[in-house]
């Protein structure tokens, strides 16, 4: 079939897409074009009948004749093939639809998507674009070609009307009552108006179609990534794989013996995808990205240009537009501060980075989060860079920091709260700029911003003065920065070129207890440890569960010391700071939370001295010390300690002189229960549940189970424990099988899986004297039924195993898996 572009008269470049951001741009008529800016299926036409004609004709007037007529046909008589002209929009100047060539129809899109990022209220106008009007590709051949990657279950080979189904509702006005193919062209010859007749059958396909998981719902189409200078030259006749809507009459129900089953499972598909826009900083959002770009690690470029704009995401990863080559013009007219759009960048196929301009604490900042790290195991990163008063568009190396990081997250090496990161070479345009330094957000206001998923760290640019103590004791730098920009605990914002806040090391306790050098020791900081210093009485909490590090620290420690560092505590309203002077000289001040009287002040480490002599005079002392806790106790009193933290038994000690009766202040060491809730804010993929409170674990580097270029890797492991602490072993390794197991289950399906949005997967295993079950699910609903049956073969068997052990129950666990792109 062929048809007319009524939107550009066979030049992309007219009309609708004279400028992306000229709005409106297909609202105006085309022009009519000179005989050589023809569609390139023209040129391609005529190419190749040329070589037709010399090929099968001997005689040279007939080629040149023919050739000609060719050559009359094509400049007089405005053509198009099927392929180059199959798509419907509505066209303002016709204000109807009218058919467009794939150039426009693309263009159209992406102008529409400008359009909306650079909208001030960020509403979505209603699109102008509809269904394609018809498909060069007939079914069954469809189905061989969806088929090529896996091959199709026998229900995809059962033959499938040309005619579209009626509608359930009755018959169709008379208007409408008119039988069409499925390559949308009416028996008369006539082009049918897919919108309105193809109602009907979608609603027939939504309700009644049973949906086989193995042949995947939606066949990815290739997105419309090609430049803009590119697009008139694409080659025409390659056939477009697209998403369409299949329907089986009702008479045929009968042939489907788990087409209610299949119904029932692909609602839970439905329910997880249905209706809501994917965030930018979902995880869903890269589901479909790998259709759009090459697979490659990094797509960043050497130069100063960007990597490929994602311009609009649809439901469950759908209707995807990505610039491929975005100008620095182009982003700077989107990066309208203000804006509550982020810009999308892809680095890779399976990292995203949404970049906004925003004012935070009343400095102008470019910020950035990433999507994607989690597939990893590695948390999310956000940065928020000072953006330099004459600076237009952000600097591009933070793009390669974001590489480097997804690289090493690649071999196993993951950043965590407190962890640190350095460079080499000059960073920003500084060589003086030493690196980040990675914090868990507490107190800071950011609930205005598009955060990613839980978990994440705000990355802080450090001097390269400060990398000692970023490497050694970062709490200290950490609040440091918060004093000097008066944020509590810190300032999440990376403030460049500025002085460092540490010079020389000097005269530090720290001196005795770490190696400020060479970094190869420091002091052993037990996570959720906290150190309250309040007026006459200090407190050292220790949760329950950390005992096993506590015991390392005493067993590692000489005889007369035991230094411990101590966590950041959200409950104390105010902190110790260690403060250098310009003479290098260390002092002591507080910060506090704005609004916030100040009951209990934290600290950031603990010592305990025991060269206290007994003819000093007193019982024992007690001083801070720079931003820690001093407690000075005689020997035999650090041999009582020693015992009771091996006991798991409290312990006070009573500061002051031996000689007086007024006792001034005591120290109490305490074990605790859980005097700090873990994973905030995490949520579990199954079906919603908060994971606060549980123990958590990463997995490490093991086999990745791959199928079809995507990769299923379980990154996490959560505990659901009674006791205190995870000590036996047997759960680590219950855990492994399990992961392997529903790996090796699920690795058929990755495909399937990832096209309808489902790349992140939990499984909760439960197991107990009388009860044994697991649910599986994403996106907060249990997974569709054929997977449940897939899990049930290899999950029950290593469940049995788990059971052999009574000692070992009650078991309850839950994995996290992530579905990615195999990258090269």
């Amino acid at each position: 079939p062929t048809g007319a572009c009524l939107s550009c008269a066979g030049d992309p470049r007219a009309g609708c897409t004279k400028s992306l951001f000229e709005k409106n741009t297909y609202a105006k008529a085309p022009f009519l074009l000179p005989y050589f800016q023809k569609c390139a299926c023209m040129l391609y036409v005529m190419q190749s009948v040329l070589v037709k004609e010399v090929n099968n004709n001997r005689n040279l007037i007939w080629e040149m004749l023919g050739f000609l007529t060719v050559i009359f046909y094509l400049f007089l008589v405005q053509v198009f093939c099927g392929g180059c002209c199959k798509r419907k929009c509505k066209l303002q100047y016709m204000e109807k639809e009218a058919r467009v060539c794939t150039g426009c129809y693309d263009y159209i899109n992406k102008a529409q998507a400008f359009e909306r990022m650079m909208s001030p209220t960020g509403t979505i106008p209603k699109s102008s674009i509809s269904s394609e009007c018809s498909s060069v590709v007939p079914p069954l051949e469809e189905a061989q070609m969806s088929g090529s990657a896996r091959s199709p279950s026998p229900s995809a080979l059962l033959p499938i009307s040309v005619l579209k189904q009626p509608r359930v509702e009755g018959l169709c006005p008379k208007e409408q009552r008119r039988v069409w193919f499925a390559d949308g062209i009416l028996p008369n010859g006539e082009v049918a108006d897919t919108i309105k007749l193809s109602s009907g059958a979608k609603r027939l396909s939504q309700d009644f179609s049973p949906v086989n998981p193995d042949l995947p719902e939606i066949m990815e189409k290739p997105c419309p990534s090609v430049s803009l200078d590119d697009a008139q030259q694409s080659v025409p006749g390659q056939s477009e794989v697209v998403h369409r809507y299949k329907s089986v009459a009702l008479e045929t129900k009968e042939c489907f013996p788990t087409a209610e089953a299949e119904k029932t499972s692909s609602s839970s598909v439905d329910q997880t995808t249905s209706g809501v826009p994917v965030s930018p900083s979902s995880c869903r959002a890269l589901c479909g990205v790998e259709n759009c770009v090459r697979k490659e690690i990094s797509l960043v470029p050497d130069d100063d240009k960007l990597p490929p704009l994602l311009l609009a995401v649809g439901e469950k990863g759908k209707d995807r537009l990505v610039e491929e080559r975005p100008s620095h013009q182009q982003v700077t007219l989107l990066l309208v501060e203000g804006s509550p759009n982020p810009l999308t960048f892809i680095l890779n196929a399976n990292l995203l980075v949404n970049v906004k301009l925003i004012t935070y604490s009343s400095e102008k900042c470019w910020y950035f989060s990433t999507n994607g790290l989690h597939g990893l195991g590695q948390a999310e990163i956000i940065i928020l860079l000072q953006c330099l008063p004459d600076e237009e568009i952000f600097p591009s190396e933070v793009f390669r920091l974001f590489i480097d990081i997804y690289k090493d997250a690649m071999k196993g090496k993951l950043i965590r709260n407190m962890e640190n990161i350095t460079f080499t070479e000059n960073f920003l345009g500084n060589k003086e700029h030493g690196g980040f330094l990675f914090v868990s957000p507490s107190f800071q206001k950011l609930e205005d911003q598009i955060l990613p998923e839980n978990p994440f760290l705000c990355g802080i640019l450090i001097h390269k003065l400060e990398i000692p103590w970023a490497k050694v004791f970062p709490i200290r730098l950490m609040l440091r920065m918060g004093a000097e920009y008066g944020a509590y605990p810190t300032s999440v914002v990376s403030f460049r070129d500025r002085k460092p806040l540490f010079g020389e090391i000097g005269q530090t306790i720290m001196n005795l207890l770490v190696d400020l050098r060479n970094y190869q020791y420091t002091v052993h900081t037990i996570e959720n440890l906290f150190v309250h210093v309040e007026v006459g009485r200090s407190c050292i909490k220790i949760p329950l569960r950390k005992y096993n590090e506590v015991m390392k620290v005493i067993n590692s420690s000489n005889e007369h010391v035991i230094s411990i560092g101590a966590s950041f505590n959200t409950e104390a309203d105010s902190h110790l700071v260690c403060v250098q002077n310009k003479h290098g000289l260390y002092h002591t001040q507080a910060i506090s939370a704005t609004g916030h009287p100040r009951r209990v002040t934290g600290a950031s480490f603990v010592v305990f001295n025991g060269a206290l002599k007994t003819s000093s005079g007193f019982l024992a002392k007690s001083s801070i010390v720079e931003d820690g806790l001093m407690v000075q106790i005689t020997p035999e009193m650090m041999e009582s300690l020693r015992q009771a933290l091996r006991d798991k038994k409290d312990f006070k000690i009573t500061c002051g002189k031996t000689d007086t009766g007024d006792i001034k202040e005591y120290v109490d060491i305490c074990w605790v229960e859980n005097e700090e809730k873990t994973n905030k804010g995490i949520l579990s993929p199954v079906d919603g549940k908060s994971l606060e409170g549980t123990q958590h674990e990463k997995v490490p580097q093991g086999r990745d189970f791959e199928r079809e270029g995507k990769v299923m890797k379980c990154t996490e492991v959560y505990y659901f424990l009674k006791d205190h602490e995870l000590s036996s072993p047997v759960p680590h390794q219950f855990a492994k099988e399990i992961a392997v197991a529903c790996s090796t289950a699920l690795c058929p399906h990755l495909k399937t899986l990832k096209n309808n949005g489902m790349n992140k997967i939990g499984l909760r295993v439960s197991i107990d004297s009388d009860t044994v079950e697991y649910l599986a699910g994403s996106g907060g609903y249990l997974l569709p039924q054929i997977y449940l049956n897939e899990l049930d073969s290899t999950l029950i068997p290593v469940i049995h195993g788990g059971m052999s052990d009574p000692m070992s129950l009650p078991v309850k666990i839950e994995l996290i898996f992530f579905i990615r792109e195999h990258l090269f």
